[in-house]
Parts: structure tokens; sequence; C-alpha cells
């Protein structure tokens, strides 16, 4: 079965090898038929530190590494 991947901006990156990432999606309103935005906040593994706040990131999911994370930081956009 194929690993979910999505893409997101990262919102903090203070903690030790963990980013969160928020991911953004497009939802139709079921009533209003307006297209409104959801976001969803995910702690992604961060090996090396790389990720700075602001920036957009891919983040791909993995086995289970702490109570929260399941996703790791898997390719950098210039961004």
């Amino acid at each position: 079965m194929p690993r979910r991947i999505m893409q997101g901006s990262v919102v903090s990156a203070k903690a030790d090898k963990t980013a969160i990432i928020r991911v953004e999606r497009r939802v139709m309103h079921p009533l209003y038929k307006k297209v409104i935005r959801r976001s969803k906040k995910y702690a992604a593994h961060d090996e090396n530190n790389t990720c700075k706040e602001g920036q957009v990131v891919k983040i791909r999911e993995c086995s289970r590494i702490s109570k929260r994370k399941r996703w790791e930081v898997l390719i950098e956009d210039k961004g």
C-alpha cells in the first residue's frame, strides 16, 4: 500500500527533530456550495533539524515514531 504524501508549510520547528506542518485542503460547503479552506497540523520527523518556519515542505506517512509523530519530512521545496 503506498504511503500518503502531503504538502504544507512549517508552523513551528522549535522542538528537536520535530517540525509542525500545517496542511490546507479545499472543501465545498454542503449547503452553500462555497469552497472553504480547512487546515490540520501534523507533527513530522525532521532528522537533521533543517526545517525553518514558513518553509513549504512535503511530508510522507511512516511508521509510528512517538505518540504524535507518524509523518516524516520527505522533500523540502524552495519557499
